[in-house]
């Protein structure tokens, strides 16, 4: 469930759950979108945590690392482009509550790299319009950011 506010709905034992002790981990995440005004998403491949469903590509930031420098990386990592020079504009973040951990995701907008995108890690990826993101199947803590990204762009 996304914690975003008081008026949110947010179950007080998730609240609770924070306090107890629940580790925080942090992701970076990026929609990058192209000259059409399209963002890109990648399906996570079978094998790993969430298998099949769409999400923002990004990943873990690491200790002491920054989450642009990880951003940096993940991009370089997943995507074989280079987004050093790019202006990462800060859009927005999620906050949701998974059974064994709190995912914190800050997302950035980029509208600038070098080379080509292309899939590094065996994972699908689409180029998607923002009002079509919502067809698309995403883990609990991607779901919120799409309407930001529909408003925004």
């Amino acid at each position: 469930m996304p914690i975003t506010g008081p008026d949110s709905g947010c179950l007080e034992a998730d609240f609770k759950r924070l306090k107890d002790g629940l580790p925080t981990v942090l992701v970076v995440a990026v929609a990058l979108v192209d000259i059409d005004g399209r963002v890109l998403i990648a399906k996570r491949p079978e094998g790993k945590s969430m298998a099949g469903l769409w999400e923002f590509p990004g990943g873990k930031v690491e200790d002491a690392e920054l989450p642009e420098t990880a951003l940096v990386r993940e991009l370089d990592e997943e995507l074989g482009i280079d987004i050093t020079e790019s202006c990462l504009a800060p859009l927005t973040f999620a906050s949701h509550v998974y059974d064994d951990f709190h995912l914190l995701m800050p997302l950035y907008v980029c509208r600038v790299w070098k080379g080509a995108v292309s899939a590094k890690e065996g994972q699908e990826i689409a180029w998607v319009r923002p009002v079509r993101l919502g067809d698309y199947d995403m883990p609990p803590a991607d779901a919120p950011l799409v309407a930001m990204l529909r408003d925004f762009l």
